[in-house]
């Protein structure tokens, strides 16, 4: 009772979120005085739900600590995020903490970027992954636990050819300083071939353009994905391209040769895809 009670309160603070400008860029400033209280902005419902969830331990279940082990990679080939978990991580997802960590590495990322020493041969790409790196399906999977739910295809393809999930803002920043300095982005995504149409008009919706090449997976596909994407790094390896570097929320958006010169790990304790 009390777990459907949590999940249903995390819906209306998605719900609540989405109706605001953007999940994003929440700005909230609490007040410090009574005279503050007229003008003081009121917190998400999220934030305030946020004290419900204790010291984040769960039927036993410390979900800090699982969470920990799926981005070290510790903790693989799972299906759904702990039951008792759907709350802790839909609360990291929807609250600050998810941006926080998302800038932590974007900031690496540009760092890197501004060491480079590039050729300036039209040579140079940067490869990125597309859901959960470059658009966020949290709109999907506040309605479906957080993870916590068995994936459903069918209700997740629908969801796809919206065409309506949002860029990640950290990710975007990246992008445009790569296009900004000649680096060409390759979107290399587990979405498959007759999702193209409706990937480029998301994508274009959030701003997002002037790539060099939108890869797909092509149907009858049996692989691993780490199988696929690194073969298809293989291939711009082999037409005479540099991967200066590679990003994504998976393991397996970044495992396999040619990995690409630097790769960049974004937090996604929502799903597994090995």
């Amino acid at each position: 009772m009390a777990m459907a009670r949590t999940t249903t309160l995390l819906l209306v603070a998605a719900a609540l979120l989405a109706a605001s400008c953007s999940a994003w860029e929440v700005n909230i400033r609490m007040p410090t005085s009574a005279a503050d209280v007229d003008e003081a902005v009121v917190a998400p419902l999220i934030h305030a739900l946020r004290p419900l969830l204790g010291s984040g331990k769960h039927a036993g279940v410390a979900c800090d600590s699982w969470v920990l082990g799926v981005e070290a990679h510790n903790v693989r080939d799972w299906k759904t995020v702990p039951a008792s978990c759907e709350g802790y991580v839909g609360h990291y997802m929807l609250g600050s903490h998810f941006r926080r960590d998302s800038k932590v590495v974007i900031d690496q990322a540009l760092a890197y970027v501004d060491s480079l020493k590039l050729a300036g041969n039209g040579k140079e790409v940067w490869v990125f992954d597309i859901d959960e790196t470059t658009l966020s399906n949290l709109p999907y999977y506040a309605k479906h636990g957080f993870g916590a739910t068995p994936f459903n295809a069918t209700s997740f393809n629908a969801y796809v050819l919206q065409g309506s999930a949002p860029a990640l803002p950290e990710t975007k920043r990246l992008y445009n300083k790569l296009r900004s300095i000649g680096v060409k982005p390759v979107f290399l995504t587990g979405r498959t071939e007759d999702q193209r149409a409706i990937t480029v008009t998301n994508l274009r919706r959030q701003g997002i353009s002037g790539w060099m090449n939108l890869l797909l997976k092509q149907p009858g596909f049996k692989g691993s994905a780490v199988t696929y994407k690194s073969g298809e790094r293989q291939k711009l390896q082999d037409a005479g391209y540099v991967i200066v570097g590679n990003i994504g929320d998976q393991w397996s958006d970044i495992l396999g040769a040619p990995e690409g010169a630097r790769t960049f790990k974004l937090p996604d304790p929502m799903y597994y895809i090995g």
